[in-house]
């Protein structure tokens, strides 16, 4: 750079001075554009390293928002309940709203019927009574005073609970065998078993049978310790022969299975869910993943039904819904979008789902997390005030007070919604409420609708329990067989029935019953066949 010239140095030719004037110019130009280049690149930079900072903030945020859940899937309480002192965080609002749903509660209502206590559940009155007397001494039964003979004038009972194992016995089938004694030329008869057969020309019978579906998908044993148990009781039958008395026994009772499932697509209402299956892939040294629905009917329908599928498309429920005109409660899977776009099904979202997003995310939003999660709280104390009603009363109940609440909480939505990161926990479960808010709120609409789709999760819970015993399903058969007898046990439970005692008289009589009588095995049907059999006894 040249050193400014002097007043001493200027030329004296016009044309010189101006073009030295214009040097200078663009020399100080030059510089102005240096600097400018110079400012907007560090501005650059500094936005640069706040892009970056913001992404490693969400980030972060992210990593300690997963790190959370799963140390409290690991660790913590499973309970999503809140802790009373947070309910200060909500404000006088909903405190006076609780306040007067407490009121609505005190109104004269409907009896519910009170929370069991703690103590000893009396003994069983059909179990059978075994007597122990216990004699008095010989010396205690001559009175003091007089010397005479004392004499009983009652008895005091004190009862225990004993145990017996259980025990195998053989059913020795007799036909007899006829044939004339004069005569070689008439033959030999033989006589007929009356009694059908659950496996032909097989071992078990059918209480057999039915205890082993009973302790594998009900009581989650596998199979190969029922075979030690069985071992010690003096009959080793391996569990390859289990497995395969499983199979026929599903192949039996399938179209009874079927018959549940034609019930259950005529409901009003049907909640769904679905769960990972390990199955087995031969030859290959490692399991695929398949899965099993559940397909819970209403009151009128009141039956539970599993499907099994060899992958989680959405063919599965599809075809299992073929036919199916109603309202279907289930998570956001994005395979049930084609089943809706028809018309025929119509959504109920999950408020359980939507709230246990928020519940996620109170740990890095906590004021705003808690603000929605106490709106949530307040609908589902309504909904346990209407447990007891009608359908008509449940709904206007909804319309009085939930409806208010929904509204609430969708402005409240909208109003955040862009406030937030995008990739923040509280974002997510924002995003998740709005874009599922028709689905969402549909329950208020029907008295008969759930706020959410809980009794399908509980009926995938037993399922997840044997799966983490038994580890996984041989094949995509062994998947179907599961499903088909795990439907009998949950209906049977449905209707608290003994799942031993319903199987083996369905897998008794099944095999020579026609398809058009089958809904005799129906666990309601059934229930009420054996109640009246024993008022009539």
């Amino acid at each position: 750079m040249s050193s400014r010239p002097t007043h001493d140095t200027l030329p004296d030719d016009p044309a010189a001075l101006k073009a030295l004037i214009l040097e200078q110019h663009n020399e100080h130009q030059r510089q102005l554009d240096d600097r400018e280049r110079h400012l907007q690149h560090r501005d650059a930079q500094l936005a640069e390293q706040q892009t970056t900072i913001a992404r490693l903030t969400r980030e972060n945020e992210g990593l300690a928002h997963r790190m959370s859940l799963l140390l409290r899937r690991l660790y913590g309480r499973r309970s999503e309940r809140m802790h009373p002192n947070q309910l200060l965080l909500f404000g006088q609002a909903m405190q006076a709203r609780d306040e007067q749903a407490s009121q609505q509660a005190e109104s004269p209502s409907p009896p519910r019927s009170r929370r069991k206590g703690h103590g000893r559940a009396p003994v069983p009155e059909d179990l059978p009574r075994h007597r122990i007397e216990h004699p008095v001494a010989p010396e205690e039964l001559t009175c003091p005073c007089c010397g005479d003979q004392r004499q009983r004038i009652g008895e005091r009972i004190t009862e225990q609970l004993d145990y017996t194992p259980a025990s195998l016995f053989v059913l020795q089938h007799v036909q007899g065998k006829y044939a004339c004694s004069k005569c070689e030329e008439g033959g030999v008869v033989t006589a007929e078993k009356q009694t059908p057969q659950v496996i032909e020309r097989g071992l078990p019978g059918p209480g057999l049978v039915a205890h082993v579906i009973t302790s594998k998908y009900c009581d989650h044993l596998p199979l190969y310790r029922q075979e030690r148990i069985l071992a010690r009781h003096g009959a080793p039958i391996s569990r390859s022969t289990m497995c395969g008395w499983m199979k026929q026994a599903a192949r039996l009772v399938r179209p009874l299975h079927r018959l549940m499932g034609d019930r259950v697509r005529q409901s009003k209402r049907v909640h769904t869910d679905d769960t990972p299956l390990p199955v087995q892939e031969k030859g290959r040294g490692r399991t695929k993943t398949g899965r099993l629905w559940v397909y819970i009917g209403d009151e009128d329908h009141p039956y539970t039904v599993y499907d099994y599928t060899p992958s989680r498309s959405r063919d599965g429920p599809a075809r299992w819904l073929a036919g199916f005109n109603g309202y279907l409660q289930a998570d956001a899977f994005g395979g049930y979008d084609g089943i809706y776009a028809s018309g025929d099904v119509i959504e109920v979202a999950c408020w359980a789902h939507a709230r246990r997003k928020f519940h996620d995310a109170r740990l890095s939003e906590p004021a705003r997390s808690h603000h929605a999660l106490g709106l949530i709280r307040q609908m589902y104390a309504i909904e346990e005030q209407a447990s007891d009603m009608t359908a008509e009363d449940r709904l206007a109940l909804r319309q009085q007070q939930t409806v208010p609440l929904l509204d609430e909480l969708e402005a409240w939505l909208n109003e955040h919604k862009d406030e937030l990161l995008p990739k923040s926990p509280l974002a997510m479960a924002v995003n998740y409420a709005l874009n599922h808010w028709p689905a969402l709120r549909r329950f208020v609409d029907d008295g008969d609708l759930a706020i959410d789709n809980n009794v399908a999760e509980r009926a995938i819970r037993p399922l997840a329990i044997g799966r983490k015993n038994y580890l996984f399903a041989g094949n995509d058969g062994g998947g179907e067989t599961a499903a088909i007898l795990y439907s009998l046990i949950a209906s049977a439970r449905r209707h608290e029935l003994d799942p031993f005692a319903y199987l083996r008289d369905v897998l008794a009589r099944i095999g020579d019953t026609p398809v058009g009588e089958l809904e005799q095995f129906l666990p309601d049907r059934w229930r009420a066949e054996f109640a009246a059999d024993d008022a009539q006894s």
